[in-house]
């Protein structure tokens, strides 16, 4: 429904150049703008006869002009318009099919009826002129109610990921239909001092139902965010990503650990593998959504069973001892079983020759320290805290424990049947092409 616009006065013949505009922009179901052509033929005129209406209105901001040399897909208004100047010159161009016209804000704001729009503030800025692809950031906890509920298939891919109702519940009267939705993409934005929040594009938030739009806009953040540089990169630019994720990173270095290790003629060290990319890395396996004691918690204990509890004895052939001994002090000898972090670090004390054991010394700290944080919470009652610091606590973890596998990885390359496979070394791994947030 349009309203009467208090704009700038407009003669007749260029109210009816915005009207056509409007309706067309407003009831194309996508908030599509109208092709040249097509608006020529609505207006039953030439484009030759409407071309100086449109000139007039592009000056004055009350349309905006797209065409495909400018933009990817000219049809729908992804990032705004350029100046007037380069507008206008888009109207001289021959193949004017692809050149697209849509009202802007400052006509938008005028004349949509807000009432259409009913708990759908989302699907209101689009109508009121923003562009799909600028964003919106949200507190990661939004997150949670996807996450956290088995109908929907949650994926985070750390810089990126997708919400959706799964195929059993979709149409289906378990579940009511206006929770049947589709994110199709979500991003991470950063505030100034790191701090991580969810960003969704208006495109996406737009096509939600109403109330799963007033979920998102709960948890909406003010203040100044910029999105991840990889997702700009990928979704605004059309560009591949510069790095890959920390959590990616790790994967991949447990899986050459491991193709290391049956070059070497020995079984795998780590009993299982997540991919050589991550693609079976466990969904939780990735930034906190939520900065909470219990969550840090979960994730380091997550962390020891990807590394300590994956270790296989196998791999160390009983070529050191797997027990230990202690006098106690009533003289008898108790014998306990050694864990896999130190039966590693005994047989690469063992069977590697260095003169700076340094660098694996720190390694060894830092996979001690997350079989410590594991073991923690499960000597102690606590009660669950929420607190930004464990979003840095985390981020400190990933990057220790990626650090100690890559030493882990750069000690094995010494071996003389590695050295002889000449293992593959992905570009980006050797370079350190890493996000670490």
């Amino acid at each position: 429904m349009l309203s009467d616009s208090p704009s700038k006065p407009v003669n007749e013949e260029e109210k009816s150049f915005l009207e056509e505009v409007t309706r067309f922009y407003l009831n194309s179901g996508d908030f599509n703008g109208i092709s040249v052509s097509h608006l020529s033929g609505k207006l039953k005129r030439s484009w030759k006869g409407v071309k100086p209406i449109g000139e007039a209105l592009i000056r004055r901001e009350l349309i905006g002009i797209l065409d495909s040399k400018s933009d990817v897909n000219p049809a729908i208004n992804r990032i705004g318009f350029e100046p007037t100047q380069a507008q206008l010159k888009k109207l001289e161009n021959s193949n004017l099919g692809h050149v697209y016209v849509y009202p802007r804000d400052a006509h938008l704001k005028a004349v949509v009826d807000t009432s259409d729009y009913v708990d759908r503030p989302y699907t209101l800025e689009l109508a009121r002129g923003h562009q799909q692809f600028s964003f919106r950031s949200f507190d990661l906890s939004v997150l949670e109610f996807y996450r956290n509920d088995p109908r929907y298939m949650y994926e985070n891919r750390d810089i990126d990921g997708l919400i959706s109702i799964r195929d059993e519940f979709y149409r289906s009267d378990q579940i009511p239909e206006k929770d049947q939705i589709l994110l199709e993409s979500f991003g991470f934005s950063f505030d100034a001092n790191l701090n991580r929040a969810v960003a969704v594009f208006l495109r996406y938030l737009s096509r939600l139902s109403p109330e799963h739009q007033q979920i998102w806009k709960a948890k909406e953040l003010a203040g100044v965010y910029k999105l991840h540089p990889d997702y700009f990169n990928y979704t605004v630019v059309g560009d591949w990503g510069e790095k890959f994720p920390i959590f990616v990173a790790f994967c991949a270095e447990m899986h050459l650990v491991n193709a290391m290790t049956c070059v070497m003629g020995r079984a795998p060290l780590f009993r299982q593998t997540f991919g050589r990319c991550g693609e079976q890395k466990p969904s939780r396996f990735t930034f906190l959504v939520r900065p909470t004691l219990e969550e840090f918690n979960q994730f380091a204990l997550l962390l020891d069973q990807m590394i300590s509890d994956n270790i296989n004895k196998d791999f160390f052939r009983k070529e050191v001892p797997t027990e230990t001994e202690t006098k106690r002090v009533d003289g008898k000898i108790e014998v306990q079983p050694k864990g896999t972090l130190t039966l590693l670090n005994d047989w690469l004390r063992s069977y590697f020759r260095t003169s700076d054991w340094e660098p694996w010394d720190k390694a060894f700290q830092h996979l001690k320290e997350v079989r410590r944080l594991r073991q923690k919470p499960a000597h102690a009652v606590n009660d669950n805290v929420f607190d930004q610091k464990y979003i840095s606590d985390q981020r400190t973890l990933i990057i220790n424990a990626y650090s100690a596998l890559q030493t882990l990885r750069l000690i094995l390359m010494n071996h003389p049947a590695v050295k002889a496979a000449k293992i593959d070394i992905p570009d980006w791994l050797a370079k350190g092409l890493i996000w670490t947030y």
